[in-house]
């Protein structure tokens, strides 16, 4: 089977350093591997996903040298496949209507949360399918998956995380996941599994924030009768403070620094030092 593994970001913003390398480690690997580099634009999220941004990333991934195989795979052409996939789950019983809000879930934790991954507790799981068909007519609504449930119908689950080994997948520690909402047929944890499957992706290397989301997504593959594949987390890039680049933190883009008369060399000198230190 062929080494092929991919990056997969969202175009919601200019790619920065932290993006870059996450590409790189991949893309460095399937050359060394002699397999197969893919590139994926996963822009379901309507609201926030620019065509001005998909074609910023393909030129700064250009311009470091980082080239891909195959077409890039576009998620929102393809959102039959994923609609296939959740009403498959939903025949089984294994998805409810959730009816919270963020803030509202924050509250039910009780507790100041710092992380991206809010935990959910099944506020809307014991709702009666009547109180749940009078409130999906005029309120917004997720489809959560039942962890729990899905869990007992699949039995013992692992997986291969490079440098650790096998592991345990522990679906739980996110709770409730989300795997559509009303006005977004899809998520992330359904298109990421499916799009892995059907590309043929043997090995998903990426960033150590999306590892606790690899438990879930092991889940998924159990249920929808999906290759698991080989996983590994590098670590991610920070700023001098020690926090994460993140965009929304503004995080210099690979295009400032590029106008800035930054060259491709250099800013590849810097991954190489990141990923050896």
């Amino acid at each position: 089977m062929t080494f092929t593994t991919r990056f997969a970001p969202s175009p919601t913003g200019h790619l920065h350093l932290g993006h870059a390398f996450s590409a790189w480690c991949a893309w460095r690997r399937a050359r060394a591997e002699g397999g197969r580099f893919l590139l994926r634009l996963e822009d379901i999220d309507a609201t926030r996903c620019r065509p001005e941004f998909a074609a910023g990333l393909l030129e700064d991934l250009a311009w470091l040298g980082l080239d891909w195989d195959g077409e890039v795979r576009v998620q929102s052409a393809h959102l039959a496949e994923y609609a296939v996939a959740l009403e498959g789950l939903r025949a089984r019983n294994l998805l409810y209507p959730c009816f919270c809000s963020r803030a509202e879930i924050l509250r039910a934790q009780g507790a100041p949360h710092d992380g991206e991954d809010v935990v959910y507790l099944g506020i809307c799981h014991g709702l009666t399918d009547a109180e749940r068909r009078r409130r999906m007519a005029d309120q917004k609504y997720a489809w959560r998956l039942d962890v729990a449930a899905a869990a007992k119908q699949v039995g013992a689950m692992r997986f291969f995380e490079e440098g650790m080994g096998w592991v345990e997948a522990q679906p739980a520690r996110l709770g409730d996941v989300v795997l559509a909402r009303k006005d977004v047929a899809t998520s992330y944890h359904l298109c990421v599994v499916h799009d892995d499957a059907v590309q043929g992706v043997t090995h998903v290397i990426r960033g150590e924030d999306i590892f606790a989301s690899t438990h879930v997504h092991v889940l998924l593959q159990k249920l929808l009768g999906l290759p698991i594949p080989v996983y590994a987390h590098h670590r991610l890039l920070t700023d001098s403070a020690g926090k994460r680049l993140a965009k929304r933190d503004g995080a210099a883009t690979l295009r400032a620094r590029r106008e800035a008369g930054e060259d491709a060399a250099h800013v590849l000198k810097q991954l190489a030092e990141a990923f050896s230190g």
